[in-house]
């Protein structure tokens, strides 16, 4: 991996970089930049890993509808200050993609806001676009299919991938790509992480 090269690329379309050796490192850099907010979190195995949802919880008002379910919570985390989340897929050349199902962390991250932060392993990097969002339909999608037990082809099926179903229980309604950070945002940041996180 070329960290260097996807640093540079991420920078000069408009994001901020941060590079951590370790999760525990990414962890310890939001509980530091982030504090007397509102934070609202999208779904993310790569947040959970990380345990940020009660990290911040120390000195921030913190929205996460796998920790606080509810109809409100959505719309809470939606509306905060701050919003962390992941992506599906982020390509070497500096896009970041997302694939939802019911469009919250599409949406929420699509908001302005004081701040975005993008925490991402380095199992989810892809040499370029096309790759990332190969990736993203095919990888992270059906796995998180198959952690959420939909009756979907690509989590009931032997093969990993996506068969572009019409399942009513299909997870991969919607798509955001990021060319470049988006203008409503103060700061878009992207947290690289050495280790593999999420899927």
């Amino acid at each position: 991996m070329d960290w260097d090269k996807v640093t540079s690329n991420l920078e000069a379309r408009g994001f901020a970089v941060v590079l951590c050796d370790t999760a525990a490192q990414a962890a310890d850099f939001l509980a530091g930049a982030i504090h007397g907010k509102t934070v609202g979190f999208g779904g993310s195995m790569t947040l959970d890993r990380l345990g940020l949802f009660q990290r911040l919880s120390a000195d921030n008002q913190c929205f996460w509808h796998w920790k606080t379910p509810g109809p409100e919570t959505v719309a809470a985390a939606a509306a905060s200050q701050v919003y962390v989340t992941s992506v599906n897929a982020l390509a070497e050349t500096g896009e970041l993609i997302n694939i939802d199902g019911g469009g919250n962390r599409i949406s929420a991250a699509a908001s302005a806001k004081e701040a975005v932060y993008y925490v991402v392993g380095r199992n989810k990097i892809a040499p370029d676009f096309d790759q990332a969002l190969w990736r993203a339909r095919n990888v992270a999608s059906p796995l998180n299919a198959r952690r959420l037990n939909r009756k979907t082809p690509c989590a009931q099926g032997k093969e990993l991938k996506c068969y572009d179903c019409q399942s009513p229980e299909r997870i991969c309604n919607g798509l955001s790509v990021l060319w470049r950070k988006l203008s409503g945002t103060k700061t878009c940041t992207v947290v690289l992480v050495k280790e593999d996180l999420g899927y």
